[in-house]
């Protein structure tokens, strides 16, 4: 081979991995409050999708026929999957959706002990709007665009409630004050790369499709409970595992650094950690769903606040 040759591969090769660090790179950097990233959102629909029942998929088709008296034509809601990422799109439109915002987590210091309702005055985190969101949706007196809209803001919520950065951090805005390397990729944050590219990872590295039917047995394990419980879930698995994976300590011995970096044997290790959330959040939104679309009313929380 001659060196021309070498060389043109030689710059073949470096332009790919160019190419390919930069998707990851932008497959990374959503907003900060947009968990499991569009990717892992729309994951947790289809997974939703394929575990409701037949009554509640003919209803909820029936719902989304009502997208245009939404006024939001820039933001799509045709499908449940549409719904997953629509909250997040008409943020953009700050002054007509920014009051919800707060909605979309609530974090709790993982060095303190957790309260579900703590800092929610007025409802205004994301343990609360689910279950008012749910409320309204199974409202039928109401006009079928406003109970489209608690869809969406329902199924939205139940994905960001389940990304651990969205209910434990260790004063860092949910891990997006922490500069973080994913692998060889520089330059990200912890929050980043637990929305993007670590729940992409995930989703494409199961050795059985993660959108399927599950069984009885899989939904007993991966649903139950209710928001209070899954922010829990989620808070505990900052404390234990997070920031552990990502700074080799316990973050509540002693004071963290401003930087990480995930290594490969890091990422492998928090993908079933990742995988087993986006599967949580699929099916307990079916479960959701199933309720909301029931007859009759839903029943009282059992939960005291």
């Amino acid at each position: 081979m001659g060196i021309r040759a070498v060389r043109d591969q030689s710059f073949g090769v470096i332009a790919r991995l160019v190419a390919t660090i930069a998707i990851i790179s932008a497959s990374v950097l959503p907003p900060p409050a947009l968990a499991w990233g569009g990717y892992g959102h729309r994951t947790t629909g289809q997974i939703a999708l394929a575990n409701i029942k037949p009554e509640t998929r003919r209803a909820l088709e029936q719902l989304l026929k009502y997208e245009k008296q939404l006024g939001t034509p820039e933001c799509a809601l045709k499908t449940l999957e549409d719904a997953t990422v629509w909250p997040d799109c008409v943020r953009r439109t700050r002054w007509r959706w920014g009051y919800t915002a707060a909605w979309h987590y609530r974090t709790t210091p993982v060095c303190d002990a957790y309260e579900p309702w703590k800092n929610c005055s007025g409802g205004n985190c994301v343990t609360a709007q689910i279950e008012r969101n749910q409320r309204l949706l199974a409202d039928e007196s109401l006009p079928a665009h406003i109970r489209l809209e608690a869809l969406a803001f329902m199924v939205h919520f139940v994905g960001d409630i389940h990304m651990p950065l969205h209910s434990g951090d260790k004063d860092d805005r949910g891990g997006n004050d922490r500069k973080t390397a994913y692998g060889i990729v520089p330059d990200m944050n912890l929050h980043w790369i637990w929305d993007g590219a670590l729940a992409e990872r995930a989703i494409t590295s199961t050795e059985r499709p993660m959108v399927r039917r599950y069984s009885a047995a899989e939904r007993a394990d991966y649903g139950g409970g209710e928001p209070a419980d899954w922010g829990r879930e989620s808070w505990q698995a900052a404390r234990d595992f997070v920031y552990p994976n990502a700074f080799n300590t316990d973050p509540c011995a002693s004071d963290l650094p401003d930087e990480a970096a995930l290594t490969q044997e890091d990422i492998v290790e928090a993908i079933p950690v990742a995988q087993r959330r986006i599967r949580q959040a699929g099916l307990r939104m079916a479960a959701m769903l199933d309720q909301a679309f029931a007859p009759g009313p839903l029943p009282e929380p059992e939960s005291s606040r």
